[in-house]
């Protein structure tokens, strides 16, 4: 991986405030930390900074959670820490990199969901999600809402699915490319809606809700917090969220399963992983940090600025069952509709 590919900053353990480019300003710690850091930050090794390894590009989901929890995780731990972007592969370039590290607690992943489903894509990744990482934290999760361009003629997801059963593979979505979240999001729906559509995917998420709000396209699963500005401009009209509960900024927009789509639910969400073989204590602190870090109030009210509610168990038990189901509910859904990514 080229320089020009990764883009880092420096967290200092003691916050400041936050720049425009999300860097903290500020000196190193000391008495903030204490005492749960001064009892814990030795168990992370020498001292040295953590990173946070970002498998998206700076200004993505994954990259605005690291640089949310950077600040307090580092007032916690009583050390620096980075925020490393490392794109590329679908996330594996930033996850074979830390797979690869040495495990003391200083290097770390800060993925997406696409981790869970891409054992369902890429049958010959350089790691295996389970073996390969010690899950430390499920950050936050994040809905999806289906929206249509603004001249579209259905209001609502029983218009969408009257038509679909009218002309079957005739009504099309966008998608960021083959096996994306918006992908598979369609692909479920069309499985638990019992229709046909038609798939176009685009070389990213951007070029694709351009497309959908000029009419080229009239449907897409779209992040709450990227499509909420021209939601509310009545350049898209939100027809369902994809969460098991209304969104707190959509509270007018219903839930897939109100509108008669049962068991349906997609969410986006940002695991931390360390490689695999972390010392028990390493772990314990680190894990110790993510949870009083996601405790925070101005960690919250970042999290719902952007669309979404903090993971309800900031433990590790719960990210691997978390992180296993996410997997097993995907592998089912590629398996059954024949995704690739070819």
């Amino acid at each position: 991986m080229t320089d020009s590919l990764r883009s880092s900053s420096t967290v200092p353990a003691a916050s400041g405030r936050i720049s425009r480019r999300g860097v903290l300003l500020g000196a190193a710690a000391g008495a903030l930390c204490a005492p749960w850091g001064a009892s814990r930050a030795a168990a992370v090794a020498g001292g040295r900074p953590v990173t946070l390894v970002v498998s998206y590009p700076a200004g993505g989901g994954a990259d605005l959670m690291a640089r949310v929890i950077a600040p307090r995780m580092a007032e916690a731990l009583g050390r620096s820490v980075v925020v490393d972007n490392r794109p590329g592969a679908s996330g594996q370039i930033a996850g074979t990199f830390v797979a690869r590290a040495a495990p003391d607690g200083t290097t770390l992943l800060v993925d997406a969901s696409s981790f869970a489903v891409n054992p369902s894509l890429y049958p010959k990744m350089a790691y295996d999600i389970q073996k390969s990482f010690t899950p430390l934290a499920v950050l936050a999760t994040f809905p999806n809402v289906l929206v249509c361009s603004a001249g579209f003629p259905a209001r609502s997801v029983q218009d969408v699915v009257r038509m679909a059963r009218e002309r079957p593979g005739g009504i099309a979505y966008a998608s960021s490319g083959n096996g994306s979240a918006q992908h598979l999001a369609g692909a479920l729906f069309e499985q638990r809606a019992g229709v046909k559509l038609s798939h176009v995917p685009y070389r990213g998420g951007g070029p694709a809700m351009n497309d959908v709000m000029g009419g080229q396209v009239p449907l897409f699963f779209a992040n709450v917090a990227s499509s909420l500005g021209h939601i509310q401009s009545g350049r898209l009209r939100a027809l369902a969220v994809t969460a098991p509960v209304r969104a707190r900024s959509l509270p007018t927009v219903p839930t897939m399963a109100e509108v008669g789509v049962p068991q349906y639910e997609v969410l986006e969400w940002n695991p931390v992983l360390a490689p695999a073989g972390l010392p028990a204590d390493t772990r314990e602190a680190l894990v110790g940090a993510l949870r009083k870090t996601l405790a925070d109030a101005e960690v919250l009210a970042r999290v719902r600025a952007l669309g979404g509610d903090v993971f309800p168990d900031a433990s590790q038990a719960s990210a691997g069952k978390f992180i296993q189901a996410q997997q097993a509910q995907w592998a089912r859904v590629v398996r059954e509709r024949g995704i690739s990514v070819g």
